[in-house]
């Protein structure tokens, strides 16, 4: 009977314990998680489609930074443990309730809900910080890296946020993009020694937050169509609909199935940590950044189809794909050393179509947009031939793990 007894505590204290998930797919505790980050960016495009002026986009901006990285947390957490078992599940479930007051406060988070704001996502990244301790009770080296690092970066961050809510205007997004900065750079202060993950599910769950953006710039669709159905809205809706897709290709034709297939060949331990912090926590943010800002162009687009897009929409939809497109460049240089040449080229020539696109109406910018996203993929899709094919079938079908 004692014996009996042991191993179940045993039992117990290992799936709550700091070694790596027995399976690398995402578990739908993970996607019943990230459905709370669906309205997030939700409330991000609105509260920029509020004030669609320079100012408006730097404060959606710098919410979807700080809204970012605490979902980071919360991926590199539950490529520790399994999310599904004993206490864990019910810290999630909490953390999720954090994070969707911290949603219904975007609207209003440079305004009358700062302070609520500020301090429900002190709540979102202290119930972080707890998970991390009770996974690497049993992990000195990880418990190491939290309390030496991770405690001090969230710290500053959320208590400049607080102190932020207290400013107004210019002041407030001042110190808020402080504490984001140093908040994000506390992870290149402290080191990645000490750090575990699954490559495989990594990979995955950043893929899946990707599509959960792209996800977004459909529902912009949706939304802006409520002035009503003609002839202009349905083609904005399928030219608008197009880009999308464009974007979704140049990300999961290839680029996804190769940079994961790398991750999970990396040494584990500090080169592997590296590699997903630098290519996955800090590189699809501006991917998912742009993807976000193409959706507040296409919302925009729809209301007005036939007229030209202001200064600031037409900046984010512009400015968005260029954006992703350079996400893509700085991705595949950190991971292969060479640069996308085309894509660099188009992230250019789109932003060189700002002044001749302020005079054309607001679909014809959106068709131009896509057609040139779509021109790319047929010509990577070309050249790179069977190497491309050949790439497909083996990465898609081998198991992830080595």
């Amino acid at each position: 009977m004692a014996t009996e007894s042991g191993n179940a505590e045993t039992g117990s204290r290992r799936r709550l314990s700091a070694v790596l998930r027995e399976g690398e797919r995402v578990t739908p505790l993970e996607l019943f998680f990230d459905l709370v980050f669906v309205l997030a960016l939700t409330q991000c495009t609105a509260l920029m489609a509020a004030e669609p002026t320079g100012e408006g986009l730097a404060k959606g901006l710098i919410v979807l930074g700080l809204l970012w990285w605490a979902w980071v947390g919360y991926a590199w957490f539950t490529s520790v443990v399994d999310p599904e078992e004993g206490a864990v599940r019910l810290l999630l479930f909490a953390a999720m309730a954090a994070f969707l007051v911290v949603a219904l406060c975007i609207p209003e988070s440079f305004d009358g809900l700062a302070l609520e704001f500020a301090l429900a996502y002190g709540v979102v990244r202290y119930l972080q910080l707890g998970l991390f301790m009770l996974a690497s009770r049993d992990t000195p080296e990880l418990r190491r890296s939290v309390l030496t690092g991770l405690v001090g970066s969230t710290t500053i961050g959320v208590g400049l946020l607080v102190g932020g809510s207290f400013l107004e205007g210019g002041a407030q997004i001042a110190l808020w993009t402080l504490a984001l900065a140093l908040d994000m750079a506390g992870p290149m202060l402290f080191g990645s020694e000490g750090w575990k993950l699954v490559p495989g599910h990594f990979a995955e769950r950043h893929g899946l937050i990707l599509i959960i953006a792209l996800g977004e710039s459909i529902v912009a669709i949706g939304v802006g169509s409520e002035v009503g159905v003609d002839a202009g809205v349905v083609a904005a809706a399928i030219v608008g609909t197009a880009l999308a897709a464009s974007l979704w290709w140049i990300y999961f034709d290839v680029v996804a199935l190769v940079a994961a297939r790398r991750l999970v060949a990396a040494t584990p331990g500090k080169e592997q940590n590296e590699m997903a912090r630098d290519s996955y926590s800090f590189l699809h943010l501006p991917m998912v950044a742009g993807v976000v800002l193409v959706a507040l162009g296409l919302k925009k687009t729809l209301g007005h189809v036939e007229d030209p897009l202001k200064e600031a929409p037409l900046f984010a939809l512009l400015g968005g794909v260029a954006l992703y497109l350079l996400a893509h460049v700085a991705f595949r240089y950190r991971n292969v050393r060479t640069i996308n040449k085309q894509r660099l080229i188009l992230s250019l020539v789109l932003l060189a179509l700002f002044p001749l696109a302020l005079e054309l109406p607001a679909l014809a910018t959106v068709t131009i947009v896509t057609v040139l996203l779509g021109a790319m993929i047929v010509y990577e899709t070309i050249s790179y031939g069977e190497a491309r094919a050949r790439v497909r079938r083996q990465l898609a079908t081998e198991p992830p793990s080595r």
